[in-house]
């Protein structure tokens, strides 16, 4: 599959002042337009031969090959090379729910970041239902064409039931990227700015403003690797075990963090912690960020606006990162998603484990090495080193949990 960009500019290199309609010139309407990928055959059909090979009826030997050997089809037909990307638009970058036709662009702008950044070949899919139970049954009945799928920008709490349900009821990975892509960022960040400032994860507290996907996935991952404490707020506050108005998955969420034991507000959390990582949007008032321990760490990954904005961290904290690229230390999902993919199909692993994640993490903040600075604490996503990194990690570690099948 190749991804065709269309180039916005006139035949001098400039941009045009005005589109056709006299309206002023956009550039991301006149990228988009047509699409931004297209199928592309990797052999040849010039002649009757190559037709014969290519469809009928050469194709009928590798069909009954096939059907007598199943695991065949991961040597003969593009199914150990492409992720399907699967969302229904519940929850599309800041935009909420739009609907599937409207998050297409988005899912064409994974799919070519996938081969971009992978070499994974990707191909959106956006389906006409919220159900979680519909969303399941319609992703088993076509995963036979994949090697694995991608579920994106699909609205918590569902996207945690229908992630476990497909995990249950497939044999090829399933990754929710809003959720494990951006923790496995994080975690890369957070470990070098640990070291950076000669701490180590458990002694560090974390506050996190967000219970959604992003927020529930990042505080279970950090755990998981060893951080100190994380409290997670929602828009009530404090996620603690003493609110009765807790859906299952913050109860749950409940019982695993803050074990501080903190309520209240998400300021009043933020009064000497060490890390505060926001995935939620809003504003966080200077004064709790200057209530926040010495050498702090500010991630504000809310886009296009940061929860604390950089010039304001930097009075404060000793790293700060964001999700946006026009400032250093960028929390990108895209420095996490190809390569974990790469690495799980390369092996053709059944699943995807805690353990290819955190080595996924490892391998992302040693790209960093000894260039290691408050102002680069994660690499940039054009890092040549991250993919390649990122893919060898994480089939190192699939072969080593037992999930690799080759």
């Amino acid at each position: 599959m190749a991804a065709e960009i269309v180039n916005p500019r006139s035949d001098n290199g400039a941009e045009s002042a005005t589109g056709d309609s006299g309206e002023p010139f956009d550039p991301a309407f006149a990228l988009h337009r047509g699409g931004k990928m297209a199928v592309q055959a990797t052999v040849p059909v010039r002649d009757r031969d190559d037709l014969s090979l290519a469809y009928t009826p050469g194709v009928a030997k590798v069909c009954s090959a096939i059907a007598e050997q199943p695991e065949l089809v991961h040597d003969y037909t593009w199914k150990s090379q492409v992720v399907a990307v699967v969302t229904d638009g519940t929850a599309v970058l800041g935009l909420g729910d739009i609907g599937p036709e409207a998050s297409l662009p988005v899912m064409e702008g994974k799919a070519i970041l996938f081969k971009q950044f992978g070499g994974v070949d990707a191909v959106p899919i956006a389906l006409a239902t919220t159900d979680a139970d519909e969303i399941v049954e319609t992703v088993v009945r076509i995963a036979p064409s994949f090697g694995g799928v991608n579920l994106e920008d699909i609205s918590a709490p569902r996207c945690f039931e229908i992630e476990r349900k497909l995990q249950e009821r497939l044999d090829i990975p399933v990754f929710h990227d809003d959720q494990h892509g951006t923790a496995v960022v994080t975690l890369a960040a957070l470990r070098n700015a640990a070291k950076l400032t000669g701490r180590e994860l458990g002694d560090l507290r974390a506050v996190i403003s967000g219970a959604g996907a992003a927020g529930v996935a990042i505080a279970k991952f950090l755990l998981e690797a060893g951080l100190g404490d994380a409290a997670v707020a929602d828009r009530k506050g404090i996620v603690s075990r003493d609110r009765e108005d807790l859906t299952p998955v913050k109860r749950e969420l409940a019982e695993i963090t803050n074990r501080a034991g903190l309520s209240g507000s998400l300021e009043t959390a933020l009064a000497g912690a060490d890390v505060f990582i926001g995935v939620s949007g809003g504003t966080v008032p200077e004064d709790a960020v200057a209530s926040m321990a010495p050498g702090a760490f500010v991630f504000a990954m809310a886009n296009p606006n940061p929860e604390v904005h950089p010039d304001v961290a930097h009075k404060y904290a000793a790293v700060v990162a964001t999700g946006r690229s026009d400032y250093p230390n960028q929390i990108n999902n895209v420095l996490a998603f190809p390569g974990i993919f790469a690495g799980a199909l390369q092996v053709r692993a059944s699943r995807i484990t805690e353990g290819m994640k955190i080595a996924a993490a490892d391998a992302l903040a040693a790209v960093v090495g000894d260039e290691l600075a408050p102002d680069y604490v994660i690499p940039s996503p054009f890092d040549e080193r991250v993919a390649p990194a990122v893919t060898a990690a994480v089939a190192a570690a699939a072969r080593a949990e037992g999930v690799a099948r080759r």
